[in-house]
């Protein structure tokens, strides 16, 4: 089975939690001529920027991608204390001597008040922690990415139709320019013919003339080569989408896509040929607009 094109325009997201931390990955893109990975991450997850720029590029070719991950923890002040047990043992013995002397005896609240009795875990346990929660939330981002390949891959279904409706048009056009071509030569001689018999209608020699004068300007008038460059580009073009990521060389096909119609036109000696000249250049335009969009 063939590829398909993608389009550059979609949205992934995905969610996830490990111990008291949650957090939401979203991925948006636009059209963009090149690749641009864009990350916005919470503090103290530094390696999430490179990781998520690298899936990106793994996975996308083309487009202006933002990456956002929003990141929360779960009563942070509870879970980063603990209570020192020997402490608070100490402090529970002195406080029971002192009311055995009559003081009022401690509060818990009081208790949990006093210099030593919580205290928060060691910093290595906290970035042993952050690290697992930190590939967790790059698992993620991976996730939120693929799901934003397929909704761009969606958007190439839909854009598949339309382009190619556009290249069939092409190349009815180009059929028909084929036709009006023959006739521009009869054109181009019976119109010259004219002029010269009504200008110098005596002079000698003029039959010979006038067929090398027809003939000149027949050569400078026929426009059977750009009309095999546009056949050959409507074969390239469907190809290109056979061949994804394709929206690079499709940008410089219409290019030249135009160029031929361009000179079509101004070698064109009829109404009819000007006509389809400029329709065709009207269609390969909104060809372009749609190629725009691809991948």
């Amino acid at each position: 089975m063939s590829k398909r094109i993608s389009g550059m325009t979609g949205f992934g997201r995905s969610d996830g939690s490990e111990g008291d931390w949650s957090w939401s990955v979203e991925a948006r893109s636009v059209n963009g001529r090149n690749l641009e990975v864009r990350f916005r991450g919470p503090p103290g997850f530094d390696n999430l920027e490179r990781l998520a720029k690298a899936s990106g590029q793994s996975k996308l070719n083309r487009g202006q991608v933002a990456l956002g991950v929003q990141a929360k923890r779960a009563d942070p002040g509870a879970a980063a204390l603990k209570v020192n047990e020997a402490v608070l043992a100490r402090y529970l013995q002195l406080a029971n001597r002192l009311a055995e002397d009559g003081a009022v005896p401690p509060s818990a609240d009081g208790l949990l008040a006093l210099r030593g009795v919580l205290e928060a875990p060691e910093d290595e346990d906290d970035a042993e922690a952050r690290t697992a929660v930190e590939a967790k939330i790059a698992a993620s981002i991976d996730a939120a990415l693929d799901t934003l390949k397929a909704s761009r891959e969606r958007e190439g279904e839909q854009l598949l139709p339309v382009i190619t409706g556009f290249i069939d048009r092409i190349e009815q056009l180009v059929a028909d320019a084929e036709q009006e071509a023959v006739a521009q030569v009869e054109a181009i001689r019976d119109r010259f013919t004219r002029r010269i018999t009504e200008l110098a209608p005596d002079a000698p020699g003029l039959e010979d003339r006038i067929f090398l004068e027809a003939a000149a300007l027949a050569t400078k008038a026929d426009v059977r080569e750009e009309l095999d460059r546009l056949t050959a580009h409507v074969a390239s073009a469907r190809a290109l989408l056979q061949q994804p990521p394709a929206g690079r060389k499709l940008d410089f096909l219409m290019q030249e896509f135009m160029r031929e119609a361009n000179t079509l036109c101004s070698k064109s000696a009829t109404t009819a040929l000007t006509g389809i000249g400029l329709e065709l250049k009207a269609v390969i335009e909104q060809l372009r607009e749609q190629v725009q969009n691809v991948e």
